[in-house]
């Protein structure tokens, strides 16, 4: 996460927000945004994170990867971001569940009378429970 963080990853960042923007309002594939860019897999990853980063702090439309066109684009269309938020929670939503069911459940099972073991069963759980809600 760290180096997400950095100079390079804003320079990245810069670069790929020009690109978007001037494809808009389509959007680009990441092998076009890599070509575009002139950037490698693991540093437009890092640029797209810091894009995200800053968007969210400037209040400006999300950047969204559209599954149904297998694109990075600016949005702020409601049915593409209900979209791309739903894939997204269904997503954690299986994360949480194997994390569940693979660590906590067999920690659980290990150490029956630990308190902290159990508050994170009842947090996880919690979680899964919202998440589930809003899938």
């Amino acid at each position: 996460m760290a180096r997400r963080k950095g100079d390079a990853a804003r320079e990245h960042a810069k670069c790929i927000c020009r690109i978007l923007l001037e494809a808009r309002p389509a959007g680009l594939g990441f092998s076009r945004l890599l070509t575009a860019c002139e950037l490698p897999p693991s540093q437009a990853r890092d640029g797209l994170a810091m894009l995200r980063d800053q968007i969210a702090e400037a209040g400006r439309p999300p950047l969204v990867y559209s599954r149904r066109d297998k694109w990075y684009l600016f949005t702020a269309d409601p049915n593409e971001l209900e979209s791309y938020e739903i894939f997204w929670v269904r997503v954690k939503l299986v994360q949480a569940r194997r994390f569940i069911n693979s660590t906590i459940i067999p920690h659980t099972r290990l150490a029956p009378d630990d308190k902290r073991v159990r508050l994170i069963n009842t947090h996880i759980t919690a979680v899964e429970s919202a998440l589930d809600l809003i899938a």
